[in-house]
């Protein structure tokens, strides 16, 4: 059994991985790094809440890939 503090941790863990290049990109290409802080900051709540729903949608209705067994 998959529990939902697992799609939560993955989603956290993804997270970091991604708000570090946010921030980067934002860095580079406005060339402050107040400004990558803030995208960077903004979009890890964004899009961890967004993960974590697309990730329950997925394990609760997409069966495509799962093997039940048969």
């Amino acid at each position: 059994m998959v529990t939902r503090k697992r799609h939560l941790a993955k989603a956290l863990s993804w997270r970091v991985v991604g708000t570090i290049d946010t921030f980067l990109l934002a860095w580079l290409f406005t060339g402050s790094i107040e400004i990558g802080a803030l995208v960077g900051g903004t979009e890890v709540l964004t899009k961890t809440f967004l993960y974590y729903m697309h990730e329950r949608a997925w394990y609760n209705y997409v069966k495509f890939g799962v093997d039940d067994g048969r």
